[in-house]
């Protein structure tokens, strides 16, 4: 599915696992200190929640890469995540978000591909196959690090444990309290107001890295651009 899972493993837990999160053990992002004082899980979460609530929409650009940690997990489950032709490759293109739930992330390089969704039901569609794949929006699939940027920040801590290595620096790490979820942690990064980097690393030993550019943060996004109709002659696929 080409590299549907790591753009998908933003927004939905699906059936072909993705992507995601940073682990424990994983190197912080550019910039942050060694020498550091860690927040409370409190504090932490206080301040996560208050960049959150300025957050009303986005639009950014992205780049992503995603790159194998742990071949022995590849190699348990050859079926999941990436292709390993797709693994280590950058894919680009355009994210926008608005509250509450309205999430769209268009791939335009080096290929197309389009995730969308408002609110209630999610659409993958494929240009080039021709194909669009229609699943429900449930309460599994909202579960997941999408609700950070487009979802209900009192609903993000109850389902994330927040931590702040650092209690001067805008990073964090998550921790999803539930255990059967599609990935272990996620480490979203800010400059000012506006989410920067998130790095995600899931249990088949893949770590994505997104960076954002370009960044507006609360412009006026209409909510058509969280429609997606089939174009004529596209074969649609429930899920």
């Amino acid at each position: 599915m080409r590299h549907l899972q790591s753009s998908l493993a933003i927004l939905i837990a699906f059936n072909v696992a993705s992507v995601l999160p940073v682990v424990a053990n994983a190197a912080p992002l550019a910039g942050q200190m060694t020498t550091q004082v860690a927040a409370t899980e409190a504090q932490a979460t206080s301040s996560l929640n208050a960049l959150l609530s300025k957050l009303g929409s986005l639009q950014a650009n992205f780049s992503q890469t995603t790159k194998a940690t742990s071949p022995s997990k590849q190699v348990a489950s050859p079926k999941a995540g990436l292709k390993s032709s797709h693994l280590g490759q950058t894919f680009s293109g355009l994210m926008q978000v608005k509250r509450q739930g309205l999430f769209r992330w268009e791939t335009t390089s080096p290929m197309k591909q389009l995730i969308v969704t408002s609110g209630k039901t999610v659409w993958i569609y494929d240009p080039d196959l021709q194909q669009a794949t229609r699943q429900t929006l449930d309460e599994q699939m909202s579960n997941t690090p999408a609700l950070l940027l487009s979802g209900n920040a009192a609903q993000i801590m109850k389902s994330y444990k927040v931590t702040q290595p650092n209690n001067a620096i805008p990073y964090f790490v998550l921790y999803p309290r539930a255990k059967d979820g599609v990935f272990e942690s996620l480490a979203i990064r800010f400059e000012g107001n506006i989410p920067t980097q998130m790095v995600l690393a899931d249990s088949l030993g893949q770590q994505t890295t997104v960076l954002f550019s370009d960044a507006k943060l609360n412009p006026v996004i209409a909510n058509s651009q969280f429609q997606f109709v089939p174009p004529k002659g596209v074969d649609v696929i429930d899920q």
